[in-house]
């Protein structure tokens, strides 16, 4: 990337644009029926706080993701494709509630997605 070219993370707005994102985000997530109850055990402030991490280092921002496994922080809790759909669909919503340019909601959308078989249980879990 040449010094010109600004990274995902920076040219959506960074940090401060990462922390409304998951914050209005999960509003919705924690709104619709069909998700909420994943999150029914949940701390709420580490989910939030491991989404902004995960969402700024897989946007190209400065954070790195921790060395949790995915496929096993997701296996066995009945995640389907389905519901991972929907929660690509709040995603979006919010993403252009937020004004971010279609060609980046793309991109964020596409980079999300990647993680589709390790969220569904499509992919091996690692201990």
């Amino acid at each position: 990337m040449s010094e010109n070219e600004q990274t995902l993370y920076d040219r959506i707005g960074g940090a401060g644009i990462i922390a409304r994102l998951i914050d209005q985000f999960y509003d919705r997530v924690l709104a619709d029926p069909e998700l909420a109850p994943f999150f029914a055990e949940t701390s709420m402030e580490k989910q939030r706080r491991m989404q902004r991490e995960f969402f700024a280092a897989a946007l190209d921002g400065p954070q790195t993701m921790s060395d949790i496994d995915l496929a096993y922080v997701h296996h066995g809790r009945g995640i389907t494709p389905e519901h991972f759909n929907r929660f690509v669909q709040h995603l979006l919503e919010t993403l252009q509630e937020l004004e971010i340019s279609d060609h980046d909601v793309d991109e964020i959308v596409r980079r999300i997605s990647t993680y589709v078989d390790d969220i569904t249980g499509d992919a091996p879990a690692s201990a």
